[in-house]
């Protein structure tokens, strides 16, 4: 079999000013985000509902998303920044050792969920023409297209790596491996970028980049899960009866995606504490199991009250 094994070491983003910097990360949320809109826009006219409620619909789903990523990262990965840097939990900065812009870093994907379902019962609160299911049922599609551009920002940043392999697939994560500080001081090159490059460019720096385990890419076999997911929610919801069942969409969106976020995790590092786990499952699997249970439930068992 032909080696897929490579270096990974790119730019993360632009230096604007000072600390602050546009990560590829955050361009692939607003990516995200912006395709996700543009699905949304199309169901809505295809089934006539009116364009007036796509708006809020959008700001409710990117509060709701952001604010519950965040959210349930530090609950279930990060827990000491309520006690050593709690301002960080909401802002794009770290106060703990000086102030420094950091973007939102640690995001969550079970939090969002969570979030994007209360988000939308709170959104259906207000905008009463369709049911918080039909609501749901056709989120879910953008949110799958939307999970396939943040899997690919992880992999730019890389962050959510994977364990270490001799597999053909294997990826040497140079940034993750070194810190800036520890870079610059095995290099003696003062800019930490041009470091960072030298590890791969420079033959000089050889020892430094075969100390680099290679890792198995578990951002991209999610992002390339994500993209069937997404398929097979807009062929389910265009081609076939089972988009008016209620339910069934978010049902099958729980289902596929967390059954493969369930198997991922098998390759992946654990993403800081592990503070959820039982039979050897870690928290990611653990905090999986009760949406693929939820996704089956709407799919087989659950019955509207109303067709409203």
């Amino acid at each position: 079999m032909h080696s897929l094994k490579f270096d990974w070491n790119p730019i993360t983003g632009f230096d604007i000013a000072g600390n602050f910097k546009l990560h590829f990360y955050s361009m692939m949320w607003i990516v995200a985000f912006l395709i996700g809109w543009y699905i949304m826009k199309r169901i809505f006219t295809k089934e006539k509902v009116s364009l007036e409620y796509l708006d809020p619909l959008f700001i409710y789903t990117v509060l709701a998303t952001m604010l519950g990523a965040r959210l349930g990262h530090v609950l279930f990965y990060q827990s000491e920044l309520i006690s050593e840097d709690f301002f960080s939990i909401f802002l794009p900065f770290s106060f703990k050792n000086g102030f420094e812009f950091t973007g939102f870093q640690g995001l969550a994907s079970h939090g969002a969920a969570i979030g994007i379902i209360i988000g939308m019962y709170l959104y259906r609160r207000k905008y009463k023409y369709k049911s918080l299911m039909w609501i749901l049922d056709r989120v879910v599609i953008s949110v799958a297209s939307g999970a396939i551009f943040i899997r690919i920002g992880n992999f730019i940043n890389s962050e959510i790596i994977g364990k270490i392999t001799d597999s053909s697939l294997g990826v040497r994560f140079i940034q993750d491996y070194y810190s800036k500080r520890q870079i610059v001081a095995e290099t003696g090159i003062a800019d930490y970028k041009e470091a960072y490059a030298a590890v791969t460019d420079n033959p000089q720096f050889q020892h430094l980049l075969e100390a680099v385990p290679y890792r198995h890419p578990a951002q991209l076999y999610e992002s390339f899960c994500y993209i069937f997911v997404f398929l097979i929610l807009w062929y389910v919801y265009n081609k076939t009866k089972k988009s008016d069942q209620a339910g069934f969409l978010f049902g099958l969106f729980l289902l596929l995606l967390w059954t493969i976020r369930f198997f991922v995790e098998f390759v992946k590092e654990p993403q800081g504490e592990e503070y959820i786990t039982m039979l050897g499952l870690n928290t990611g699997q653990m905090l999986s199991i009760p949406f693929i249970l939820i996704g089956l439930y709407f799919m087989f068992v659950y019955k509207p009250k109303t067709s409203a």
